[in-house]
């Protein structure tokens, strides 16, 4: 199957939905130009990739179409790397002949948990940053990275409870992390932001301790305020005081590839295009600047 021949991840991209196949694939709709302005094009889709798992079927038909035209990654939820269940390898070589067969520039999933004892749970559930902990992952994470045969990029979790031991902070984790596997970051700005508001430490702080060398991409998303403690719904423009936070993300790392993340109230395709050209002008101010 030819692939798009500019594998190259950079500037702002957008999920992979399948409310936007035809947008992506079709004509271009009427309001395109207007929302664009030679600023916000689609310059590469992240795919979710337990939604492309299976043997054939319209979601991957879908997916060869769109690999013709775009660069893309792939980003998941079922390494379960905090876990203590065995790794689930029926899904890792899934995983592997996914990425063979359509060529992301990389693959990513996240530092959190689903499963214990066999069962799997519809959520990335929180770890203690213990040194037994950072053990524990350094390990799987080394072990899914030989069997990928590529290195993977690592996503900071949203969090609503912290553990009752002694532990390092999440960025000193996910630092030593990234120094002991080798793996790159994922640094999803909005859970910073939701994280540190929770649980009341300062979110400039955590992007300003991070490696910047180790950072492959940045999320961006939208979240909720509830009585008490923000909730990362993904179903949501992105607040103000997370675009704050990116800017200095940028900042610290330089123009690295942006994604617009919306999981839940999909909104229409131009909705997503409008943030995409938000998080392009400050990545365009920045190379500007330089």
């Amino acid at each position: 199957m030819p692939h798009f021949s500019d594998a190259r991840i950079a500037g702002a991209g957008i999920g992979l939905r399948t409310k936007h196949y035809q947008d992506l694939l079709g004509a271009k709709p009427p309001h395109f130009q207007e929302i664009l302005d030679n600023k916000a094009q689609v310059r590469w889709l992240e795919v979710l990739t337990d939604n492309y798992l299976g043997a054939g079927g319209q979601p991957l038909y879908y997916l060869e179409k769109v690999r013709e035209q775009y660069p893309i990654t792939l980003h998941g939820v079922g390494m379960s790397l905090g876990s203590t269940d065995p790794l689930n390898l029926d899904y890792l070589a899934r995983l592997k002949s996914l990425a063979e067969r359509f060529e992301p520039a990389w693959v990513s999933d996240h530092l959190a948990w689903i499963s214990v004892d066999g069962r799997y749970v519809h959520d990335l559930l929180p770890l203690p940053y213990t040194e037994e902990a950072l053990q524990h992952v350094t390990e799987r994470a080394l072990r899914v990275q030989d069997y990928l045969g590529r290195r993977i990029v690592i996503e900071n979790p949203s969090t609503y409870l912290t553990f009752n031991v002694p532990q390092m902070a999440e960025w000193e984790f996910v630092t030593a992390l990234a120094e002991r596997t080798d793996c790159r970051l994922l640094v999803d700005v909005n859970n910073i932001y939701v994280s540190a508001t929770n649980h009341g430490f300062d979110a400039l702080a955590y992007v300003n301790a991070l490696p910047g060398d180790r950072v492959a991409e940045i999320h961006l998303a939208g979240y909720e305020e509830l009585d008490g403690y923000l909730f990362d719904t993904h179903g949501y423009r992105v607040r103000p005081p997370v675009w704050a936070l990116y800017k200095a993300a940028l900042q610290r790392f330089g123009p690295v590839p942006t994604l617009i993340e919306w999981d839940n109230d999909i909104p229409p395709f131009g909705v997503l295009l409008e943030e995409a050209a938000k998080a392009q002008a400050q990545i365009d101010r920045l190379r500007e600047a330089a």
